[in-house]
């Protein structure tokens, strides 16, 4: 079993070594947070200081959205997990503690009810059996739990007492979907999905803001860090009601949605058309009436703006862990915002990008590193660059 040390704030993990998610299994919290500020500070070192890294006060339990595989061994037992670094072995994990309790439960429960509602594991190599992966969302304030199977095919064998007995050993899951994907694919989700129970989507609350999630859409995976992740950024835009900001890499328009309290006109700009979607979606929930979307591609979305002559006088930029395209620097340098928020999943991309926004004389303020993801290797921070 793996277990949390209140003390030391470690966790000890008996699938460590296959896993490897967890690289900081087994050390004391305290010491995990000095490698990642000194990790922060030797990529910083040459143009700017690091903040005290933003920690848990109690890092366990965090991820709101949870993935198990399903898989069979060479006897035919079921196994539930992730799979083994560099390979597509499935690791059977039963608890995890980075992982929701109440999502890692509902898994465990599935594995118990394939054994006597007789369901087959899809094999990847066949493709033949039923149950290919799992993936539940829980909000974290509203308590609202959507549980997705995703299936090899779209007959579903005693459905309607599969469904009676999870609700009946989970009365907490608010929604249940069922995916379809045959595909030979390293995709989890296939194209077609049907909602078997409940709305289809859950809803949470960020910021005092309500989000609507359906199941491919982004949501921070750590939910209290992320509030005081976005409370910094917002706190370093500095906004008043004369600023427009564009919200590049918007995704379902959570940061921007955050800064247009204080903001005159927020812009959001995200290529997935889907995410988009959600965004509209979000912002009347909301009751929202000084920001609007783009379906389209930041990095070409601000070469036109710039062309157009248009002005804003804040960006803020989360992009993905690539980073953004010398095209998107280039036309931040030509609008010249007085204010860039940059906010980073991957800090080495994110020093590339500030070294091109320095050259163009934008000045950098100190960086605060965010342990979004403990006992991992991961670390988010956010900066500002002003001109």
């Amino acid at each position: 079993m793996s277990s949390y040390n209140e003390e030391t704030k470690a966790i000890n993990c008996p699938y460590f070594e296959d896993c490897g998610a967890c690289a900081y299994a087994g050390m004391k919290y305290d010491n995990e947070l000095a490698i990642k500020t000194r990790d922060m500070e030797k990529l910083f070192k040459d143009f700017t200081k690091v903040e005290p890294i933003v920690s848990m006060y109690r890092p366990i339990y965090y991820r709101n959205k949870v993935h198990a595989v399903v898989a069979a061994d060479k006897k035919g037992n079921i196994r539930m997990g992730t799979y083994k670094e560099n390979s597509h072995d499935v690791v059977d994990i039963k608890d995890c503690m980075i992982e929701d309790e109440v999502c890692r439960s509902i898994i465990n429960t599935i594995k118990e009810l394939m054994k006597s509602f007789k369901y087959k594991a899809y094999n990847e190599d066949t493709r033949q059996g039923f149950l290919r992966h799992i993936l539940i969302r829980r909000g974290v304030v509203t308590k609202e739990v959507m549980l997705c199977l995703v299936t090899g095919d779209i007959a579903f064998p005693s459905k309607n007492n599969f469904l009676k007995e999870i609700r009946k050993r989970h009365p907490e899951i608010t929604t249940i979907l069922q995916n379809v994907n045959n595909s030979k694919t390293s995709m989890i989700l296939g194209k077609r999905t049907v909602t078997l129970f409940g709305k289809g989507y859950i809803e949470d609350i960020l910021c005092g803001l309500k989000f609507r999630l359906g199941i491919s859409s982004f949501y921070q995976i750590n939910h209290d860090q992320t509030e005081k992740l976005y409370k910094k950024a917002i706190k370093l835009a500095n906004l008043t009601k004369q600023d427009t900001v564009i919200d590049a890499y918007c995704g379902i328009g959570t940061i921007g949605m955050a800064m247009s309290k204080a903001a005159g006109q927020v812009i959001g700009v995200e290529l997935n058309e889907n995410a988009i979607e959600d965004a509209k979606v979000n912002v009347k929930l909301n009751n929202i009436k000084n920001i609007y979307f783009q379906a389209a591609d930041a990095g070409e979305f601000l070469v036109d703006y710039a062309a157009s002559g248009r002005k804003a006088n804040v960006v803020v930029m989360d992009p993905p862990r690539s980073g953004s395209s010398p095209e998107f620097l280039k036309s931040i340098l030509k609008i010249k915002p007085d204010r860039v928020v940059y906010i980073s999943c991957n800090p080495e991309t994110q020093v590339r990008d500030i070294k091109t926004l320095i050259k163009g004389g934008y000045k950098v303020s100190p960086v605060t590193p965010f342990d979004m993801f403990p006992h991992t290797a991961h670390t988010e921070t956010v900066c500002l660059l002003s001109r």
